[in-house]
C-alpha cells in the first residue's frame, strides 16, 4: 500500500512498453494488455484516494531520494480525486473503443494501444507530482503522444491538426519551462512545497512576476484558453474516436488541475489576489472565453467541431471560477474538472457510437438517428443535459457553485455569461435532436418512406455498457455533490 502512489503513474508506462513489443511479435495480445495496466492504475488511484481521506496527504519520495533534490509525489484530496478521475476514464473509455480502434487504425492496432498507455501516463504523472520540472517533462510525454494519435486520425486532414498543435504546444511548453527557469534562477530549487516557502518573502520580486506570468501562459495555451484555443477544435474533430473520447474529457482538465496547484501551493492565493490583484482581469477572460466558445459552437455544422468549442466554453466556466477570488467560486471550478470530465466523456462516447455505425457526423447525416440509435441517442440526450445544466444532472451543481461565487466577488458578468452560454447550449443540443428525432431518415436506411418500420442498427454493446454507465454516472454525481464538496474539496480548500 505504501507504493501505490508510484504504481498508478509506472503501472500503464511498464504495460505501453510490453504493449509496444507485443505490437512487433503477438499485436492481439497489445489489448489485454493495456486493459491490465490500466485497472491496475484504477485500483490504485482509488485505494490512494481513500487513503488521502481517511489519513491525509501522502508524500512518496521516488527511489527514496528525499526533497528538494529528489523527485517527490505529492498526493493531497485534490489530485486524489483528478487521479482517479483520469485512470478511470482511461479504463473505460478503452473497453468501449476495442472495436473502434480495429475499425480506424486495424493495421496499428499495437501502436495505437501503446501510444495511448503512454498519454495516460503522462496524464497522472502531471496530476501526482510534486516536481516544477518533473511536471514540465510530464506535459510534454503527453503533448508528445497527444500529436502523434491526432496525426493518426482523419488520413488527409489529421496530420495538418496534429502539425498546428505541435507549433502551437511547443509555444505554450517555452513559456512555462521559461517560468521555470525564473522560479529556479530565484529560489535555487524545483520542489513545488519548497518553492513555496521561500516564495512566501518574494512577492515584491519582479522576477517571480515574470515567472508567474509565463508559466499561466504556458497552462492556459495548454489547456486552450480562448484566445489560445485555435489548436483544439481540429485536433478534437480529426483524431482517433478512441482518442477523442480520452482527450477531450481529460487534456484540458489535467491543465486547469495544473493551473490551480500552481495558484494554490506554489505562488499562494495571497500573492495572486493581493499582491498582483489579476482576479477582475483574468475573470472577463474567462467570460469572454464562455462567449466566445458558446457562438462559434453555433456556428458548426459537425457535431465533433460543436462540441469541441462547447469545450472552449467550458473552459472559461473552470479558468473564471479559480480566479473568482472566493471559496464558492473556486469550489464550482474544482467541481466543475469531475463534472465536466464525466459530461465530455458520455459526449463523446454517444458521438463515438455513432462514427462507428455513420463514419461522418455532419449534421446531415443525423438524420432520424433516435430511430436508427435509440440507446446511444438517450445517453447523448442525458449528457447534454447536464452540459445545458438541467438537475439533477452534476452539470447543474458545479454551475450553481460558479453562479454564487460570482455572485459573491461582484462578477455579474461572468454570471451573466454562464447563463447565456447555457442556454446557447440548450438551442444547440436541442438542434441536434430535432435533426435526429423529426428529420426523416435517408433512403435505405428504412424500409419504405419514412414513416415505416425503421431497422434499429445500435453499436456494439461493449460501447453501450460504458456508455450507459457514465450516463448514469451524471446523475449519481449530481445527487452526491454535497458529499464530495463536503468530503474533498472544502477539506483541500481549509
Amino acid at each position: 500500500m505504501d507504493n501505490y502512489p508510484a504504481i498508478i503513474v509506472i503501472t500503464p508506462l511498464l504495460a505501453a512498453l510490453l504493449a509496444g513489443i507485443a505490437a512487433w511479435t503477438e499485436e492481439r495480445l497489445s489489448y489485454p494488455i493495456a486493459l491490465i495496466g490500466l485497472a491496475v492504475s484504477m485500483f490504485a488511484a482509488f485505494k490512494v484516494l481513500m487513503q488521502v481521506i481517511t489519513s491525509g496527504t501522502i508524500n512518496y519520495r521516488m527511489a527514496g531520494w528525499a526533497p528538494p533534490m529528489g523527485i517527490e509525489y505529492t498526493i493531497d484530496l485534490l489530485n486524489a480525486m483528478v487521479l482517479l478521475i483520469v485512470a478511470s476514464i482511461a479504463f473505460f473509455n478503452l473497453i468501449a473503443s476495442y472495436k473502434s480502434v480495429e475499425q480506424e487504425t486495424s493495421d496499428r492496432a499495437g501502436s495505437f494501444y501503446a501510444i495511448y498507455l503512454l498519454f495516460v501516463t503522462g496524464l497522472l504523472g502531471v496530476t501526482a507530482t510534486g516536481d516544477l520540472f518533473n511536471l514540465y517533462v510530464l506535459i510534454e510525454i503527453t503533448s508528445l503522444t497527444s500529436y502523434t494519435m491526432v496525426a493518426l486520425g482523419d488520413r488527409d486532414r489529421g496530420p495538418l491538426a496534429s502539425l498546428n498543435y505541435i507549433f502551437i504546444g511547443v509555444i505554450g511548453a517555452s513559456f512555462y519551462l521559461l517560468g521555470v527557469g525564473y522560479l529556479y534562477l530565484k529560489t535555487g530549487s524545483l520542489n513545488m512545497v519548497d518553492v513555496a516557502n521561500i516564495l512566501s518573502g518574494l512577492h515584491g520580486s519582479s522576477t517571480i512576476l515574470v515567472a508567474f506570468i509565463l508559466c499561466m501562459l504556458g497552462i492556459w495555451i495548454k489547456m486552450a484558453l480562448f484566445p489560445m484555443h485555435v489548436w483544439l477544435p481540429n485536433a478534437y474533430s480529426y483524431s482517433p474516436v478512441a482518442f477523442a473520447r480520452i482527450v477531450a474529457p481529460l487534456m484540458t482538465k489535467v491543465m486547469v488541475y495544473v493551473m490551480i496547484r500552481l495558484m494554490i501551493t506554489v505562488f499562494g492565493l495571497d500573492y495572486i489576489f493581493e499582491t498582483l490583484n489579476l482576479s477582475e482581469a483574468v475573470v472577463w477572460l474567462a467570460t469572454f472565453a464562455i462567449i466566445a466558445g458558446a457562438v462559434m459552437a453555433l456556428a458548426q455544422k459537425n457535431l465533433k467541431k460543436m462540441l469541441a468549442y462547447i469545450i472552449v466554453c467550458e473552459i472559461g466556466y473552470m479558468v473564471g471560477g479559480a480566479w473568482m477570488g472566493n471559496q464558492l467560486g473556486m469550489t464550482g471550478a474544482i467541481l466543475h474538472i469531475l463534472n465536466d470530465a464525466l459530461m465530455t466523456f458520455a459526449l463523446f462516447l454517444a458521438v463515438g457510437s455513432m462514427v462507428y455505425k455513420l463514419k461522418r457526423v455532419d449534421f446531415i447525416d443525423l438524420k432520424g438517428l433516435f430511430g436508427k440509435m435509440p440507446w446511444t441517442m438517450a445517453g447523448f440526450v442525458l449528457a447534454a443535459f447536464s452540459i445545458i445544466g438541467v438537475p439533477p444532472t452534476c452539470g447543474f451543481f458545479s454551475k450553481w457553485y460558479l453562479i454564487l461565487g460570482a455572485f459573491e466577488a461582484g462578477a455579474y458578468h461572468f454570471a451573466a455569461a454562464l447563463v447565456i452560454s447555457s442556454l446557447i447550449c440548450a438551442v444547440l443540443f436541442f438542434k441536434v435532436f430535432e435533426i435526429c428525432f423529426f428529420e426523416p431518415m435517408p433512403e435505405g436506411h428504412g424500409h419504405g418512406d419514412s414513416s415505416s418500420h425503421v431497422t434499429i442498427e445500435e453499436a456494439p454493446l461493449s460501447m453501450l455498457i460504458v456508455s450507459g454507465l457514465v450516463s448514469i454516472s451524471l446523475i449519481v454525481a449530481g445527487l452526491y455533490s454535497g458529499t464530495i464538496v463536503n468530503t474533498i474539496i472544502l477539506p483541500f480548500l481549509q
